[in-house]
């Protein structure tokens, strides 16, 4: 882990293209900005964790096999595939 000193203002930049500038510090708080492409997902710590659980939960769901929603459906109002 890199640790650096920074001041309000100064920055840090991360490969060609993202940035993380301290914007204040207040109250034992830190307030970044980062400018990043908007296909690079920036996510808070607790939102990026609760976001890879539900992927980890997602895959493992079993598949529902296609029978089973035909059964939903009336005969009268089902249409052939």
């Amino acid at each position: 882990m890199l640790v650096l000193s920074r001041r309000c203002g100064e920055g840090v930049t991360i490969g060609p293209d993202i940035r993380v500038v301290v914007l204040g510090v207040k109250s034992g708080h830190v307030r970044l900005g980062i400018e990043a492409p908007r296909a690079v997902p920036v996510h808070r710590e607790e939102i990026y964790a609760r976001i890879q659980d539900e992927n980890r939960m997602a895959a493992k769901t079993q598949a529902v096999p296609l029978d089973a929603f035909r059964r939903l459906i009336p005969a009268k109002r089902r249409m052939v595939l």
